[in-house]
């Protein structure tokens, strides 16, 4: 049965407030505008060495109104919630869209979004994470941990968990409203060796960040218990491991790695405003350029990369986004080539586009809107291979597991990125693992090199809570599919001795 919405966020009287704030920028003669309130509880616990070392629970709830007066966008938020306070709201909007108008700025459009009405939107899940009680979730973390500090080889071990219900109703000017709520979770158990000689070794579970509820911890979508389980056997042999010798190798990249370097590489760099050249000072703007769309060479024609809002569990997934456009799914990478961006309805309106791909987010009812990511994903491949078949067909390479550091430039296209463990790939045969591995290419060498993509059985929905963008910054969640691949002939790195330099 699907979940209703918390009668806390009810309450609020949330059609009511956002009305009174429209109500007040039509008359002001706002030309659009849009109005949230939300709710967004989180949850975050860490237990440390069978120590609960951290415990923290926040509500965060309040108004936020974005106009278009003028051609110029103001906002405002308050965490009142009142209609008084809300209609407030709609003249300090206007009266930063009337500053705005005399710094010189260019004028703003929104790309046009047919009109949808009313609706409700609850994304599957089936049971509340933040309403577990906190003792459960202590003996669930402090369990996990338990187990694995048994092992000679765990010196350490630490487990926690994220929660956040966000509950969100938007309206605008148009008379469209809706309604939804979103469930996530995010659990992560780490364990850690200590040598003799004091070098530390980590290893944690793969289990990606979900757009599930508790139900996630206790097996369902993914096998968390069994990850535990094999945790202090391959921290063991992962202390025990040589070093690599860097050098040029195939490697195949296992989903819970590969959707890091989509996430990085390929994500960022086809968000529009990047493209357009803003974001140029913080975490740089991007190689792909609106000059280069239809023609740019991104990787070989194996590559199908699509942004995707509706994808089922996905961190990204909404019904319609913080512009009130629907939640969609398009082409970024087609054959290879750059055929697409991640558009909000401003972006999209300065190039030309007829209409937005509803990629606006804010992450607090305080917080401007702004184009954020979608679940940008790698498309695996009809009848592909499964990813032993990707490593049966590699003669000296490397199998990279699990996501760890990465660095990539501001224009996102030389990157280096570790993992969590690395098997090396002889004769077509796993034989052992390595360590200290860092794999470093240019984007589109690196996706040029793609020579096997896996079917749909090696497909994983991966992701990130905490993708940050904006100033003053923002986060927003994302998830991102991949299928297992292999790449030919890339730049393996020594990472010891590449920090001994």
């Amino acid at each position: 049965m699907v979940p209703d919405l918390a009668p806390t966020f009810l309450a609020l009287d949330p059609d009511g407030l956002c009305q009174a704030a429209l109500e007040r920028a039509r008359r002001l003669g706002a030309t659009h505008a849009e109005a949230r309130v939300e709710r967004i509880r989180s949850q975050v616990v860490v237990v440390r060495d069978h120590h609960v070392e951290t415990s923290a629970d926040e509500v965060e709830s309040g108004v936020g109104i974005r106009v278009l007066h003028g051609g110029f966008f103001g906002f405002a938020g308050t965490v009142a919630t009142t209609r008084g306070s809300a209609a407030a709201l709609a003249d300090e909007a206007v009266a930063l869209a009337r500053i705005v108008a005399g710094t010189g700025s260019s004028r703003v459009e929104v790309a046009d979004e047919p009109p949808f009405g009313r609706v409700s939107w609850v994304a599957p899940y089936g049971v509340d994470p933040t309403a577990v009680p906190l003792v459960d979730k202590v003996a669930c973390l402090q369990g996990w941990t338990e187990h694995v500090l048994r092992a000679t080889a765990v010196d350490h071990a630490a487990a926690s968990v994220v929660a956040v219900v966000e509950d969100k109703h938007i309206a605008d000017l148009a008379g469209n409203a809706a309604t939804q709520r979103r469930v996530r979770v995010h659990p992560v158990v780490e364990a850690v060796h200590v040598s003799p000689d004091g070098v530390f070794e980590t290893m944690r579970t793969l289990a990606p960040p979900a757009g599930r509820g508790w139900e996630y911890l206790q097996g369902e979508g993914w096998d968390l218990s069994g990850e535990v389980e094999e945790l202090p056997e391959l921290l063991a042999a992962k202390a025990a491991a040589p070093t690599v010798a860097p050098g040029v190798y195939d490697l195949v990249i296992d989903p819970s790695n590969l959707w890091l370097t989509i996430h990085e590489s390929v994500g960022h760099a086809t968000e529009l405003d990047r493209a357009l050249g803003y974001e140029a000072a913080y975490a740089g703007t991007s190689f792909a350029t609106v000059d280069r769309l239809g023609s740019l060479r991104y990787g070989t024609d194996l590559m199908h990369v699509t942004g995707d809002r509706t994808e089922p569990y996905g961190l990204a997934t909404v019904a319609y986004d913080d512009e009130a456009v629907a939640a969609q799914s398009f082409d970024l990478v087609r054959d290879g080539l750059l055929v697409g961006y991640q558009t909000d309805r401003a972006m999209a309106a300065a190039h030309g586009f007829a209409r937005s791909n509803g990629c606006a987010f804010a992450d607090s009812p305080l917080h401007v809107p702004m184009q954020r990511m979608a679940n940008v994903s790698l498309q695996p491949r009809a009848g592909g291979p499964s990813t032993a078949e990707l490593v049966a067909g590699t003669d000296r390479g490397i199998y990279v597991v699990g996501d760890k550091s990465w660095s990539i430039d501001m224009q996102r296209h030389n990157f280096q990125f570790t993992g969590q463990r690395f098997y090396r790939i002889e004769g077509g045969r796993l034989v052992g693992q390595v360590k200290d591995v860092a794999y470093q290419a240019t984007t589109t060498d690196f996706w040029g090199s793609m020579d096997a993509v896996g079917g749909p059985a090696t497909w994983v929905l991966g992701g990130a809570f905490n993708c940050g963008k904006g100033q003053p910054g923002q986060v927003a969640p994302v998830s991102h599919g991949c299928p297992s691949a292999r790449f030919r002939g890339v730049n393996v790195l020594n990472t010891r001795s590449e920090a001994g330099r």
